[in-house]
């Protein structure tokens, strides 16, 4: 079990307000992103479906957030995806990457408008090429909660992201979710892939442009 403080009101001083600039390994992920083959592998009555996907990322710096003498860095982000076939959104996600400096834990916390949310967990330190996070169904820590339909239908079990830092510039991730779907007889392993190139830079948080107008 992680050591707490007695102390869980107090929060720290002097914080430095520039969000971009304490990313540590989530750095690299700020900005708008673009990846024009992604390759997901999701469950059908007749079997797996493989589709090929458009994506974009948009990730912004945000406020530091104190809790009590806990303090994280992080990004917003949104995820949009739609395939070349259709015009309807195959996937759409919201969401925050979180750092704790003092204790070097990542965090993912992911929601989509199907009715579910995870937080997931890792630890990274700055430089780092990659990126490793997990949550699991029934973690009061780090957990996946679905809808009663998703649940009983489609229930998730565990959800991991692995990011790779790539030397262009880009980069990739793998996205596992294990769902155990009714009537079969082994879990699913569905899976994403895509590798992202940056379009746009980030913008500053609002502190952080508030403290230079000052």
């Amino acid at each position: 079990m992680a050591e707490f403080p007695d102390d869980i009101f107090t929060e720290p001083e002097d914080v430095d307000p520039d969000g971009l600039a304490n990313l540590g390994p989530l750095t690299r992920l700020a900005g708008t992103w673009e990846g024009l083959r992604g390759v997901d592998v999701n469950p059908k009555a007749e079997g797996p479906e493989r589709r090929i996907y458009l994506e974009r990322i948009v990730m912004q710096p945000i406020d530091p957030q104190p809790n009590g003498p806990q303090l994280l860095y992080g990004l917003r982000y949104h995820v949009h995806i739609n395939t070349r076939e259709e015009a309807t959104t195959f996937h759409d996600q919201v969401g925050y990457w979180l750092w704790e400096p003092a204790t070097g834990m990542i965090m993912q916390t992911v929601s989509i408008p199907r009715g579910q949310v995870a937080l997931a967990i890792g630890q990274a330190q700055p430089g780092d090429d990659k990126l490793l996070l997990k949550a699991v169904r029934g973690s009061t820590e780090a957990g996946i909660a679905s809808n009663p339909f998703l649940e009983y239908a489609f229930r998730t079990d565990a959800y991991q992201i692995e990011v790779t830092f790539n030397p262009d510039g880009t980069w990739s991730y793998i996205s596992d979710t294990t769902l155990v779907v009714k009537g079969q007889a082994e879990p699913f392993r569905h899976r994403d892939v895509n590798t992202l190139t940056k379009v746009a830079e980030p913008e500053p948080n609002p502190l952080f442009l508030a403290t230079k107008a000052d």
